[in-house]
C-alpha cells in the first residue's frame, strides 16, 4: 500500500484521470473529493462490499433457477 501525506486542498492523481482531493479535515475525520470519469464506479468500501454481496446472492439465485 502506498501511503501519502496531504494537506487540505491538496490532491493525488491516479491513472491520469482520477483525482482525489482532501476537502476538509475535522478532528479524526477527513472529507475527500473524488473526480473520476462517469464510467468509473466510486463507492465507500462498505457500500462496495454490500454491492458485492448483493451480486453474489443474485448469481446464486440465478444459478439455482437454471438447474
Amino acid at each position: 500500500m502506498l501511503v501519502l501525506s496531504r494537506k487540505k486542498n491538496e490532491s493525488i492523481v491516479i491513472n491520469n484521470d482520477i483525482r482525489i482531493v482532501v476537502v476538509e479535515i475535522r478532528g479524526d475525520k477527513v472529507r475527500l473529493g473524488v473526480e473520476a470519469p462517469r464510467e468509473v464506479p466510486v463507492h465507500r468500501h462498505e457500500v462496495y462490499e454490500a454491492i458485492q454481496r448483493s451480486n453474489e446472492a443474485s448469481e446464486a439465485t440465478d444459478s439455482s433457477v437454471d438447474n
